[in-house]
């Protein structure tokens, strides 16, 4: 679907208030990035360090730091549990999460801890829809 000229995949699911998205594999693990419509909404990023491996994190913190032109912001999980890959592509290149933020340009996978509990707070298909065009129209996005 398309929100304000974002790519929004309905497959996903998406913490709409940090404009994060996850997607669960088959194998119970996780793969996490910024949606397109997040990366509108705070301009060109200079700078990725997503948490390492190893690392745990909670739903509502922070997985990653990224710098954009006038800001360094931190990126906040859409669930908790255990880093087990990152993006090293993202440390020479943090333009791939612009450029392809489902694809290329994914944050870190992850394991999640407390899938059933957490997923209530996340939104997909319909749902999803609705949340990100309010939140287009909370951050004043268009569609160009």
């Amino acid at each position: 679907m398309l929100i304000a000229g974002a790519e929004i995949p309905e497959e996903l699911l998406y913490w709409v208030e940090d404009q994060t998205w996850v997607r669960l594999r088959e194998d119970g693990t996780a793969v996490l990035g910024i949606t397109a419509l997040g990366l509108k909404a705070s301009g060109e990023i200079y700078m990725c360090r997503p948490k390492s491996v190893g690392t745990q994190i909670e739903q509502g913190r922070s997985m990653a730091v990224v710098e954009l032109a006038k800001s360094i912001v931190s990126v906040r999980a859409p669930l908790s549990g255990e880093v087990l890959r990152v993006n090293e592509a993202l440390s020479a290149s943090p333009e791939l999460i612009e450029r392809d933020p489902y694809g290329e340009g994914w944050l870190l996978e992850m394991r999640p801890a407390q899938l059933q509990a957490e997923r209530a707070a996340l939104v997909e298909g319909a749902n999803a829809k609705a949340a990100m065009e309010h939140y287009a129209w909370l951050n004043q996005l268009n569609g160009q």
